[in-house]
């Protein structure tokens, strides 16, 4: 059996195997209220019935005004509960873990959705005022966002562990905690766009300090069985900025906080970076994570190929693959891709078994 189509245990979950459904936003909520549709039904449906192991839902703001756009998904109030359990109760019948990223925009917040330009909104246009550590712009078309205050920080870390808590309440059987790209979180550590001079700011130690205040009220809010990940930007690409290495010291915080496992992305948090995509262009970021501060890392960004992803597993480069794009364009690559490694039948879902290549 190759390692991508293992079986992987993290705390109390087993996966079928290592094959995780990038969260991906869609931009397709219910009206204004952040719920779930049978567009997401559908969307995560059909990529439990195509064999991933993990199906995430997208980012999904643990406040109303935490959404990139009035179209993202949110979970601030109890009576988001039903919508998230009957489709995470289809995930796990068809064969996958359930999980969810929880998210804050941050000074990112409040934009169209991307394919009508994706501008910013003012509350004429059903936008709002948006916050971050700092009174500073993420460029030059973005708005000024407030300052948050020392009660605005700890609002927020009760509405990630409250989110959490509705979540488990839906049968979500993992959480992932959005600290990358250029969103609230991401803003607090990296020294460019965190201009604190209080407790959350100045020194490492004082910009880790609202993330591990999260992550320490999400865990009292959850089963200790139930996995905990985080997405981080491994490096903002920009001098000065945040590094690699902070990553893998702050990496080593988050296994100490009972995070178990860091989801390994880049950049988004400042419109100078400058990066260039390539296949597989981020496995050398969960690698060093995943050597330096021991603990599990998933590898993403344009992961496309079968042997590629069995190869960073096997180069113990990574414990995981996250794949998002072609998974848009396949929903049932990890069949294929199972078929290809393996040499066997893969196991299709009766329904489509008719369809299924034969060896």
């Amino acid at each position: 059996m190759s390692k991508l189509f293992s079986p992987v245990t993290i705390r109390g979950e087993t996966m079928k195997n290592r094959l995780m459904v990038s969260p991906m936003c869609q931009y397709s909520a219910e009206g204004m209220d952040g719920l779930p549709t049978s567009w997401h039904m559908v969307h995560l449906g059909s990529r439990a019935i195509g064999g991933a192991g993990i199906v995430m839902f997208e980012a999904t703001a643990v406040t109303p005004e935490g959404r990139i756009t009035p179209k993202d998904l949110g979970i601030w109030t109890d009576e988001h509960i039903p919508a998230y359990a009957k489709i995470a109760a289809f995930i796990a019948e068809h064969g996958a873990v359930p999980a969810i990223q929880l998210a804050h925009a941050g000074r990112k917040a409040s934009h169209d959705v991307p394919w009508v330009g994706g501008k910013t909104l003012d509350s004429s246009e059903g936008g709002w005022e948006v916050a971050a550590p700092s009174a500073q712009a993420y460029d030059d078309a973005s708005p000024t966002p407030n300052q948050l205050s020392i009660d605005d920080i700890q609002s927020t870390v009760d509405a990630f562990a409250a989110a959490a808590r509705r979540a488990v309440e839906a049968n979500i059987k993992i959480i992932e905690l959005h600290f990358a790209h250029g969103y609230l979180v991401c803003e607090f550590l990296s020294p460019l766009s965190n201009q604190r001079s209080d407790m959350y700011g100045g020194s490492f130690e004082n910009r880790m300090r609202f993330p591990l205040q999260i992550i320490e009220a999400v865990r009292r809010e959850i089963p200790d069985s139930m996995p905990l990940f985080v997405r981080i930007s491994s490096t903002e690409y920009m001098e000065q900025g945040w590094s690699i290495e902070d990553s893998v010291l702050f990496s080593t915080e988050l296994k100490r906080s009972g995070v178990d496992l860091v989801d390994c992305s880049s950049g988004g948090n400042s419109a100078s970076q400058k990066m260039s995509a390539f296949p597989g262009y981020q496995v050398p970021f969960a690698e060093k994570i995943r050597a330096g501060a021991d603990i599990k890392t998933g590898a993403v960004g344009l992961i496309t190929d079968p042997q590629q992803a069995e190869d960073i597993l096997q180069n113990e480069q990574a414990d995981v693959i996250l794949m998002g794009r072609e998974l848009l364009r396949n929903p049932y690559w990890p069949l294929f891709a199972e078929q290809t490694l393996d040499g066997h039948q893969a196991e299709w879902q009766d329904q489509y078994a008719r369809a299924a290549p034969r060896l």
